[in-house]
């Protein structure tokens, strides 16, 4: 049972790593994307907004084991096979890069607009204002989308060993369920419930020392450290 419950563990998080990396890196524009072109964005562009919009919004009404279906000659196309971890990270992360894009979206829209107009009143440009004021303005509640993000893909993993994507899931399905190995299906729950704890648990804690520590500094800095006044001669004594 160990080597193959290792096994499992290593596999659920390969999948789950790889797939958050490749939602982050993709989400994380797109979040923003859809905040900078929505009406009174920065870069406002209503038909662009509703297009990645409406594109973002059907790929997440999909269930998620319809979509792994759906998605298996895209999946053997792109590495070759349909099975296995590797394989599994495919629809994973298309599943997860517009839910967290949507949590991006939500995050970056709590930013307090005066600290916008404060950097573009300083002649900051559109990046210049995601770079400096909105990205680290939302810092505490991206981190927490990853986290939620993160434990919707350890579920998502678990639902892909029905199709033979391998870890925990596939495990619990073969042996905790076909062979009607009870000991086995408590034990990959477990392990199961003990990810999503240490994940959460990680989570908060990055949340709350980004909290204390504050992620933002004033206005007048977010462009960089004043330029000290030269000094001037005074003015002779008459």
């Amino acid at each position: 049972m160990q080597p193959l419950l290792s096994q499992g563990c290593w596999d659920t998080l390969y999948m789950v790593g790889w797939s958050a990396l490749i939602a982050v890196a993709v989400g994380t524009p797109l979040g923003v994307l859809l905040v900078l072109t929505d009406r009174g964005g920065l870069l406002q562009n209503t038909p662009v907004n509703k297009v990645v919009g409406f594109v973002v919004n059907v790929a997440r009404s999909f269930p998620f084991l319809i979509l792994l279906v759906a998605l298996i000659p895209f999946t053997r196309m792109v590495v070759g096979t349909s099975l296995g971890a590797e394989a599994m990270v495919v629809p994973l992360s298309i599943g997860a890069i517009p839910f967290f894009a949507r949590l991006v979206e939500t995050a970056v829209r709590e930013v307090d607009h005066g600290l916008v107009e404060a950097v573009q009143s300083m002649g900051g440009s559109t990046w210049t204002v995601v770079r400096k004021a909105l990205l680290p303005q939302s810092l505490p509640s991206l981190v927490s989308g990853i986290t939620t993000t993160i434990i919707a893909l350890i579920g998502y993993s678990a639902m892909a060993g029905t199709v033979g994507g391998g870890g925990l899931g596939a495990l619990a399905i073969s042996y905790g369920y076909q062979r009607f190995e009870s000991d086995f299906m408590i034990v990959t729950v477990a392990l199961l419930v003990v990810l999503v704890v240490l994940v959460q648990l990680i989570g908060d804690l990055i949340v709350s020392a980004l909290a204390r520590r504050g992620t933002g500094r004033a206005p007048t800095r977010l462009l960089g450290r004043p330029r000290p006044r030269t000094a001037e001669a005074e003015p002779a004594a008459s």
